[in-house]
């Protein structure tokens, strides 16, 4: 690794190495050297800017929440256009067509890196919690709007679609589910709001 360069700069490098690592061979073979070959740095250069692998771990978990915190305020700022089921399924399949399945897996698989993810996601899993808030909060956001009915649980309606996101991704080998497929389970969990014939009120529907 030449010097000079930046902190931030290695840990991005590090960072994508195990995103590439984590999406190829899978969550078992992701190790500090396997990172370290990947990136084609110095093996000692991880252990230098983190104190151990699960530490550098639970770092690469945080920033791709951060990232995530980033989808959250976008997805909210499209409330009101569209409609609700498109941009949950798109949203969703952005979600769970990256590195998400893969690094659920990883979180699941090790001990010691879900016990540090504990100090900044208490309950749940990381990565899902998280996602699960977003959506809950555009619901939320569209249901203010009358575009989905005033009682309507959100809190209920946005694990639901969390859950079936990551089933209809799960499979990290197999053919991506087509968006129309993705579109009709979302339509299928979330009630909208519709105009009726005659212009006057309003009539829920099972989807858009």
């Amino acid at each position: 690794m030449p010097t000079g360069i930046a902190i931030r700069d290695v840990r991005e490098q590090l960072f994508d190495a195990a995103e590439r690592v984590l999406l190829r061979d899978g969550p078992n073979a992701l190790t500090s050297r396997a990172v370290t070959t990947e990136a084609d740095c110095a093996k000692g250069v991880l252990h230098r800017h983190f104190e151990d692998f699960d530490a550098f771990l639970a770092e690469l978990v945080r920033d791709r929440i951060r990232r995530l915190e980033g989808r959250a305020e976008a997805l909210l700022g499209a409330a009101g256009t569209g409609t609700v089921a498109g941009n949950v399924a798109e949203e969703l399949t952005e979600l769970f067509g990256s590195v998400a399945v893969a690094m659920v897996g990883l979180v699941t698989s090790r001990d010691g890196l879900r016990a540090r993810l504990r100090r900044t996601t208490p309950t749940g899993v990381p990565l899902l919690t998280e996602a699960t808030a977003m959506f809950a909060s555009y619901l939320a956001a569209e249901r203010d709007l009358g575009r989905v009915p005033a009682d309507a649980d959100v809190d209920m309606l946005a694990p639901m679609l969390v859950g079936t996101g990551h089933l209809l991704h799960a499979d990290r080998h197999g053919t991506p589910p087509e968006a129309a497929a993705v579109r009709k389970v979302v339509a299928g969990i979330v009630p909208v709001r519709a105009q009726s014939d005659d212009g006057y009120g309003c009539a829920v529907l099972p989807g858009p």
